[in-house]
């Protein structure tokens, strides 16, 4: 069994509307894209900031620029579609009632919790007026991460925890701290020890500036000591970046040690053997 969870039917472009992408064709492409990588289940996740049901969760003006489709039209499509249904659904701070409000009012199959704003700033958008690059001293802005990460984990609100070291993502176009970075990895390892949940691998930083898996296999590691299951994906936005990657993401998972991957229907986890 390959799985990708972790799937956007669109781009992350303001512009990319649902009347455009969210049809039984581009489902179709996707549908047909995995067969090809001999993906056996396929799951779709957009990010809560799309919905306007998300600003009761968070008012962060990203949020209100990007929240305008109808969260509950879109699980009834994926449904529609047979496609298992997910929310790619970020950690904030604070307002964790408010999300797991947002997340009960709907049956998932799953749950992909993220980490990409520390307060109001984003570890992910270099150049913009939300950079936290701009003035955050990389020790800080790592040790922040994985603090908010092991956070999240431990909230219980997420099914998989997504791209785990997403903070690494530019690669040399931002500061990075010195020295053995497993010191940072700690600091989120009791949030997840204490969790029921699973660890996304993910090939989307191949296609990053860092050009690096997620997470680092020293991260990995850590987890899978816990006893943690592994999570498969790729975060496509488009039907060819399903299954990027996978051929190395196998390699380092048998690396490891791992022969089984999670699966989820209706925030249930299975555990299947790893193809």
């Amino acid at each position: 069994m390959l799985t990708d969870y972790h799937v956007h039917l669109r781009p992350d472009e303001y512009e990319a509307t649902p009347e455009r992408y969210f049809t039984a064709e581009n489902a179709e492409r996707y549908r047909s894209a995995a067969a090809e990588c001999g993906i056996g289940e396929l799951g779709v996740s957009e990010h809560i900031h799309r919905f306007t049901a998300a600003l009761d969760v968070w008012r962060h003006e990203w949020w209100k620029r990007n929240a305008k489709d109808d969260i509950d039209e879109y699980v009834a499509f994926l449904r529609e579609q047979d496609l298992r249904v997910g929310i790619e659904a970020d950690l904030v701070r604070g307002r964790e009632e408010q999300t797991a409000e947002l997340l009960d009012a709907r049956e998932w199959d799953y749950v992909v919790g993220s980490v990409h704003f520390l307060q109001d700033q984003a570890v992910d958008m270099r150049e913009s007026e939300w950079d936290i690059w701009e003035s955050a001293d990389p020790e800080a802005v790592w040790t922040r991460y994985f603090q908010t990460l092991g956070h999240a984990a431990s909230t219980g609100l997420f099914d998989i925890l997504a791209h785990p070291d997403l903070v690494k993502v530019w690669g040399r176009r931002a500061p990075r701290p010195d020295g053995d970075l497993r010191r940072f990895y700690e600091l989120a390892m009791p949030g997840i020890e204490a969790a029921d949940v699973a660890i996304e691998v993910s090939t989307a930083g191949l296609r990053k500036p860092v050009g690096e898996i997620y997470p680092d296999a020293e991260f990995l590691r850590m987890c899978l000591d816990l006893g943690k299951p592994v999570a498969l994906s790729s975060d496509a936005h488009v039907p060819e970046d399903l299954g990027h990657g996978y051929d190395q993401a196998v390699t380092l998972l048998r690396e490891q040690g791992v022969t089984e991957l999670a699966t989820f229907s209706g925030r249930e986890r299975t555990m299947e053997p790893l193809s």
